[in-house]
């Protein structure tokens, strides 16, 4: 039973992150990475536009103040790591603004992105 609902939470993860990835298309985003993985951790979606950089936390639960919760501090450190790796992986892209934001997807209503969602500190160089 426990196989069947990691299935059922990976299929709504993959669907969320989906639906989140077009919303930034429709906005202009271009997305670069979609769940980037490294030893630090995972980034559902890394989009850019402009000079803005944008590592996307996507969250999927029944209401967007449970998504909005759902990102601990401990996961926005393990957001804060992964992003490093990935600039790393690809320096010519830090030279961007890099911003944290989060999508939030509930059913039966378009993600909201909340651009910006959270401040970690440390400016593009320190990661």
């Amino acid at each position: 039973m426990r196989k069947t609902n990691r299935k059922r939470a990976e299929r709504a993860g993959r669907w969320a992150e989906t639906l989140a990835a077009a919303s930034l298309t429709l906005r202009g985003w271009r997305i670069l990475a979609r769940r980037f993985r490294c030893p630090a951790g995972e980034l559902d979606l890394v989009a850019k536009r402009g000079n803005v950089l944008a590592i996307v936390e996507v969250k999927a639960r029944r209401t967007h103040d449970a998504a909005a919760w759902a990102v601990t501090p401990a996961s926005r450190l393990r957001l804060r790591r992964a992003a490093s790796a990935y600039l790393a992986r690809n320096p010519d892209l830090a030279r961007l603004a890099l911003r944290f934001d989060a999508m939030l997807v509930t059913p039966w209503s378009w993600p909201r992105h909340l651009a910006g969602a959270w401040d970690d500190g440390a400016a593009p160089g320190d990661l």
